[in-house]
């Protein structure tokens, strides 16, 4: 058998081990001789030494004592903004009760059961100047042809698809509209914001007042959404107020062959055995808005997902539900407070336009650049759920 040793006695496998070594330590000495490895070295050590936690873990004990006395101090901080949260809860709903009487007011106007007075229907536009100048020059023939025209035209009760209007005009909320959920939303007569009562758990309910219908015979479908006012215990430190933590909805009483949230599909099944063909028919959900009323539903813990309408992966159950309930606080703080401005379009515009002002000084500050570029040019010219609970009825 051959030795495998070397006459000195040293084996051949530490010898080769030993040249890795001296390889590696050469590449080595070569790799850090090189400035820009160097200064990336450098960068990272110095981005390193720079982290807030890496600066707290070199202060001595006592001061990281004190800084976790600071802490403590926080989360009673928290404690107490949640209590404030509480409070203007409270407030809300007293407020709530200050503006329902202008709310039903305007429902009387919308479904046409009161006509405004003349003082109640007298509006001053920003254009009114111009439209008194106008009229004034107008001839008699051209106001008597007028008046003629306005006394044939049709007088429609209330306003008509007062509430549907704001659906489709709302991006938000015209997502959700399937056409055939258009002639079921053009019943739709108001939306209230119910809050909680005194002493109970913080909660918001929306309420959706349908006048007689072809599709339900419900008068009213609800949509709760429960909220939370309290620092969470693992992370205290991210509370930045109330949130909506869980939503129930309700059971739709539809009529027979109306139901819009299912479609009937018709599947061909064969026989193992013996090889026969038969067609059945099932329902299966169907995209529709009145899926809002059967939502998903968050469990105790806050982390799982369970529905009985629509089965989602978690990805997709956690994506609808945040969607869900950013479309709840939009109802409650946005549309139901500001619905004629949604239904006239000012509202949208006004958000449309703030947008646009950012956006056009970025703009101005882009064309002050290609102005400047362009000077440079001619002196150089190289230079992005649970079941539901029952609805309510009236």
């Amino acid at each position: 058998m051959a030795d495998s040793s070397f006459p000195d006695g040293v084996p051949s496998d530490s010898l080769e081990a030993a040249k890795n070594a001296s390889n590696t330590e050469k590449l080595t000495d070569q790799v850090m001789q090189n400035p820009q490895v160097l200064a990336a070295l450098q960068e990272r050590l110095d981005n390193v030494s720079h982290t807030p936690s890496s600066y707290i873990e070199t202060l001595p004990k006592a001061v990281k004592r004190r800084i976790n006395a600071l802490k403590q101090l926080q989360v009673k901080c928290a404690h107490i903004e949640a209590k404030f949260y509480e409070e203007v809860h409270d407030l809300e709903r007293k407020y709530a009760a200050l503006y329902q009487p202008l709310f039903d007011k305007r429902r009387e106007f919308v479904t046409g059961d009161v006509e405004p007075t003349d003082a109640e229907s007298e509006w001053h536009s920003e254009n009114e100047e111009e439209d008194r100048l106008a009229g004034d020059m107008k001839t008699k023939a051209v106001i008597a042809e007028k008046e003629a025209a306005a006394a044939e035209e049709p007088s429609p009760k209330g306003i008509p698809e007062f509430w549907f209007t704001i659906f489709r005009n709302v991006d938000m909320l015209s997502e959700l509209v399937q056409e055939y959920d258009e002639p079921i939303l053009k019943h739709l007569q108001d939306i209230k914001v119910k809050f909680s009562d005194p002493g109970q758990p913080m909660s918001f309910v929306l309420e959706f007042h349908f006048e007689p219908n072809d599709y339900f015979t419900n008068s009213v479908l609800t949509k709760t959404y429960k909220m939370k006012s309290e620092p969470d215990k693992a992370d205290p430190f991210s509370f930045e107020g109330p949130e909506i933590v869980d939503c129930d909805g309700c059971t739709i009483d539809w009529k027979k062959g109306k139901n819009v949230t299912v479609k009937t599909i018709k599947k061909k099944q064969k026989h193992k055995g013996r090889g026969t063909v038969r067609t059945i028919t099932k329902q299966v959900p169907n995209d529709s808005f009145f899926n809002f009323f059967s939502p998903l539903r968050a469990s105790g813990d806050g982390e799982s997902l369970v529905s009985t309408e629509l089965p989602l992966q978690d990805e997709d159950s956690e994506f609808t539900l945040a969607s869900d309930f950013e479309i709840g606080h939009f109802f409650r703080e946005r549309i139901v407070p500001r619905a004629v401005l949604y239904f006239t379009g000012e509202a949208i515009e006004d958000d449309d336009n703030f947008e646009e002002g950012e956006e056009g000084e970025e703009e101005e500050l882009e064309g002050d650049e290609e102005a400047e570029d362009d000077d440079d040019a001619e002196i150089n010219p190289k230079k992005e759920p649970s079941q539901p609970s029952e609805c309510k009825q009236q």
